[in-house]
Formats: C-alpha cells, structure tokens, sequence
C-alpha cells in the first residue's frame, strides 16, 4: 500500500527535533525506519509529519564511562555488535543485537528506534530489562533518566512524552556475571515467539544474584521475579526447579505464532537453558 500524506522534516539536532515535535501536529520521529516505515505503508501509522533524526549529530557511538557505557541512540544494532568496547563491558547486548532480524536490518536499525517502537516482540528491551539500564530522554521539559523497568509501559507503549526523544541508553558492565539470551522464532529473521535474557552472578557454586527477563510474554518485556527469587542463595543444582516458574505472572499472547500455553512452555525450557549457558 501506499503512505497517508505527511510532511517531512529533518532535524539538525536534538533541540530542533524536540521544537518540531512540540509545534508540528502529529509529529513522529524517524531514525533507521525498519520499525516505522512498515507500519506507514499499510497505513496503521498516519503521522502528520515525520521528524528525520537520521543527521543529528552526538548520537552516535559507545562511550565508556566507567562503571557502565554509554550508547547514542542513533547507534546501528550492527555498530553495537562490533564494538569492542560492548563485547568486553557488556557481551549481553552484543549477543541480542547480532540476534535482530538480518544483516540489513542490523545495517539500518537503532537501539533507540527498536526501545522507543514498545514492540513486546522485539529482543533489545527485555535485555536491557535485564541489564537494569537507564535510558535518557528529552523534551520541552529538559531532560530525564528513566529505569527501563519503567520504560515499557504496555502493548507499544513507553513512557516517552509526545515531544521528548530518545537520546542515549546508559548500560551497566556484567563484569564477571554470566548472561545468556536465548529465543524461539520460526524462522531466522522473524519477530521472537519468546525469548529470555538473564544475568547471573555466582560465588562459591552459590547463585547470589540473578535477573530474568522474558521477550512476548505479556504486553511489555517483564521481569520472571519468580525464578530470581528462587535463585537467591542456592546453588546451580536448582535451574531447572526455578525454570519451572518462568511463567508465573505473566500474559502470552495466543496468536499465529502461537497459543498462550505452548509460549508458556517454551519460556520455561529457554530460561532453563539460558541459566545453564550464563553458569557453565
């Protein structure tokens, strides 16, 4: 199909984009386009103008910071995956990226675009749940951090306003923690029918702390709280029992892919695995 009319602007920095967000009626923001432009063909986004982010600079790159890295928003899903500064601070979000879709979609795509679409489907949100990353935006009313547990509000829902942007993700180092994510998809370049990150820390043959977040289990990526609980203090002999919880508290789909309890199972099997891969 062919695009509603709109108007098309290109921003020359952030502060710009927000202006033509604030003052422009219906305004969206285009960065690599593999999220938006699809949805604009069939017409199920009808955007009044889009706002091309594609030349603002300062948006682009991982900065180590210390304890954690700093990755623009703009920055390709294929630039994140070869940054050596990502695959030694961070290896988690290199393996989730190199995950999304194909070459041309890593190519094109922006971390950024991939958090601020809320697709529940989509890897990088449930691993920087995961990470317990911080991703910053701005607006008219300046700038804000937001935890990414508070970032995903709900069906392709965030806790962006209207007028802010996106403009970096600010991502714990795992150090010595073991991470995995695993997903079940059809075929290599399809959505995940589930997928799960985690992140473990050990000591002693002791579990001493673990984070698990599941990828199309409800609404948003979320948390399996009840799998980290049962991971406090013991020891790897009890994977596969807290595995067992992996769907407690959730809300699959039943769709094409496939029914709520089959998605159920497999979020089971791949947190088992996931845990067995980060500890091994």
């Amino acid at each position: 199909m062919i695009p509603a009319p709109f108007e098309y602007e290109v921003a020359e920095s952030v502060d710009h984009a927000v202006e033509l967000l604030t003052t422009r009626e219906d305004a969206k923001l285009l960065a690599g386009g593999h999220s938006l432009i699809p949805l604009l063909k069939v017409r199920l986004a009808r955007p009044g103008t889009l706002v091309d982010i594609g030349r603002v600079s300062g948006m682009v790159g991982v900065l180590d910071a210390g304890e954690h890295l700093v990755v623009g928003a703009m920055t390709t899903l294929s630039d994140l995956v070869a940054d050596a500064s990502v695959s030694v601070g961070c290896p988690l979000l290199a393996t989730t990226a190199a995950q999304v879709g194909d070459p041309q979609v890593r190519h094109r795509g922006t971390i950024g675009g991939s958090l601020a679409h809320g697709d529940p489907a989509s890897d990088l949100p449930t691993t920087l749940l995961a990470l317990d990353a911080e991703l910053v935006v701005r607006g008219s009313g300046g700038e804000r951090t937001i935890a990414a547990a508070d970032f995903f509000v709900g069906f392709f829902e965030t806790a962006l306003g209207p007028d802010e942007i996106l403009t970096e993700i600010r991502v714990p180092k795992t150090g010595a923690a073991g991470t995995a994510y695993l997903k079940f998809h059809h075929r290599a370049i399809d959505w995940a029918t589930v997928g799960v990150a985690v992140v473990v820390e050990s000591q002693n043959g002791s579990i001493s702390s673990a984070r698990v977040a599941l990828t199309n289990m409800g609404p948003a990526p979320v948390r399996a709280s009840a799998v980290e609980a049962a991971l406090a203090g013991a020891d790897r002999g009890a994977v596969a029992r807290a595995a067992e919880a992996a769907d407690r508290g959730t809300d699959p789909p039943s769709d094409l892919q496939a029914g709520a309890d089959y998605r159920r199972h497999i979020a089971k099997v791949l947190t088992r695995r996931a845990l067995t891969q980060a500890l091994s």
